[in-house]
């Protein structure tokens, strides 16, 4: 279970260069890539043509100076540059580093410095923050466009900048292939730190996510695999782009979920599968369907009666994390499901649920997941630069904790339960309570605060701060001091991450060590009007 890097690798041999090249001998000219604009034309590249302008890219990348090691931050929302950067690094040996384009300037500094960035692929509305973040990166590359969206006039890249003088006019490529257990991409991803964990994978892990995944979603060439989802989270990266990869199926990407569009896009390509949140099906139950459409299958979270009852589409359900790679807990479409149930161990992995004192559940009961396999190709390698925080993840038989907890239900099924590291789910994006709580206990004037999550009808749940106040503050209008704490929060937090509400408390309640109480602040939550 634990990381030997002298185990024999079961993709020795391979590496993303290696699919990639297996695909464009394979499908040729089959369509790869299928981006969707807003307003403007299609564009397709085919497997042969993804392969070769990869490939180009990737000696670009080496004539200005990025090597085997080099980390390079790809600052893109969906687009076909966003994976031409992805898998130009993967051939080079570099290390590809997606950023959440939601986030602030400060998160951005601080991804940049904690992984030495030396360069930055970004497109011409984020340009001018990635230069003044990314302090460590030699130069920054802009598309010419923003996600499909023509730039203006002060956003255009000088020409230095432009991205497609990063493609160089080489064709084949001398570059001595990276081995397996190479490191390809880091993503960061909220944990019960006040900073993200930055989550290594090597190629090998890439593969493991494309098979196991195009395994789990029967996906064969023949399907068109829809995409709504941002490429910088494991869900579009793995469940959806490198599943289809695998399966050499056809990806059509639209830049970001759009209601009024997806199924206009999903008709018009013919789409077969797609992996979509709850935010994302509960909005399209509130537009018209086609009379026809072609999805044989959704993944979501949890088996949802609402994918089912309202759109006919048997639904897949699964659980995984950036850390595991792709699903760990998955479902079956064509099989009975417990309503809400997340599914059952997949075969893939050693899937432990115990108590806090580390025995195994039994039916009825709830504990916490701890996922086995092999570090660097089932399971994430490390995060980066933290060996405290990697150490910590695992347990001496190299079980991975993942802090999640769920119910084991009466057939052997699993239903999600909660999470024991203090984390928010916002629409479908991972929140850690701290990250929040960081930036309001280093203002002036509070001094004590915690975040929880409450309901939300359309994003499962958002932030609710409550805060004690210090002598700086005290008196200060309730409505005055909300608008500084989000404007606080707006400044150097992502926007799903401002709290909703800020709550005043002359104390907290706590238990018996002097900690804040969470579940009785969400019980005070509970009991406050709604105001969606």
């Amino acid at each position: 279970m634990a990381y030997f890097p002298e185990s024999y690798n079961p993709f020795e041999g391979m590496n993303l260069e290696w699919l990639l090249a297996a695909q464009a001998q394979r499908r040729g000219g089959h369509p790869f890539i299928v981006f969707e604009p807003f307003d403007r034309p299609a564009q397709t590249l085919t497997y042969a043509e993804f392969h070769d302008t990869a490939v180009r890219l990737a000696n670009g990348l080496r004539q200005r100076g990025i090597k085997r090691g080099s980390r390079i931050i790809i600052h893109l929302d969906n687009c076909p540059e966003f994976l031409l950067a992805w898998c130009a690094c993967g051939i080079v040996g570099a290390i590809a580093v997606t950023t959440n384009t939601r986030c602030s300037e400060d998160e951005l500094r601080y991804f940049s410095d904690h992984c030495d960035a030396e360069a930055v692929i970004t497109q011409p509305q984020y340009a001018g923050m990635v230069q003044s973040a990314c302090r460590t990166a030699r130069w920054i590359a802009v598309t010419d466009h923003n996600a499909g969206e023509p730039a203006t006039g002060s956003e255009r890249p000088a020409e230095s900048e432009r991205f497609m003088r990063l493609l160089s006019a080489v064709g084949n490529s001398d570059i001595v292939p990276p081995g397996p257990d190479t490191p390809l991409g880091v993503q960061y991803t909220s944990g019960t730190t006040s900073r993200p964990k930055a989550v290594l994978w090597t190629h090998a892990n890439a593969l493991w996510a494309a098979r196991v995944g195009a395994s789990h979603e029967g996906l064969v060439p023949s399907d068109v695999h829809h995409c709504v989802l941002p490429l910088f989270h494991t869900n579009a990266l793995s469940y959806s782009w490198l599943s289809c990869f695998w399966a050499g199926a056809t990806f059509v990407l639209q830049p970001r979920f759009s209601s009024s569009r997806f199924w206009e896009v999903a008709v018009r390509n013919r789409s077969t599968w797609s992996s979509i949140t709850g935010f994302c099906y509960r909005a399209l139950a509130n537009v018209e369907m086609p009379q026809k459409h072609y999805f044989r299958c959704w993944g979501v979270a949890l088996t949802d009666p609402l994918v089912r009852d309202t759109f006919g589409i048997p639904p897949l359900s699964w659980w995984g994390m950036t850390e595991t790679l792709t699903q760990g807990i998955i479902g079956y479409p064509h099989l009975p499901v417990a309503d809400g149930a997340i599914g059952r161990p997949a075969p893939e992995y050693t899937i432990r649920i115990c108590d806090a004192d580390g025995r195994p559940v039994r039916r009825g009961e709830t504990g916490t997941i701890h996922i086995g396999g092999q570090r660097g190709v089932s399971l994430f390698r490390e995060y980066l630069g933290d060996e405290t925080a990697t150490a910590a993840a695992f347990d001496e038989d190299g079980f991975f904790n993942t802090g999640d907890q769920v119910t084991v239900l009466q057939d052997g099924s699993v239903r999600f339960a909660d999470r024991l590291k203090d984390m928010l789910k916002v629409g479908g994006e991972n929140v850690a309570s701290s990250e929040i709580e960081r930036v309001l206990n280093a203002l002036d004037g509070i001094e004590e605060s915690a975040v929880v999550g409450k309901a939300h009808p359309m994003l499962d749940e958002v932030p609710v701060a409550f805060i004690r106040l210090g002598p700086a503050l005290a008196g200060q209008a309730p409505d005055a001091i909300e608008s500084l704490v989000k404007a606080a929060c707006k400044k150097l937090l992502a926007d799903f991450k401002i709290p909703r509400e800020v709550h005043i408390v002359e104390d907290f309640p706590r238990v018996s060590v002097g900690k804040i109480s969470k579940p009785q602040l969400r019980a005070i939550l509970k009991a406050i009007p709604q105001h969606w």
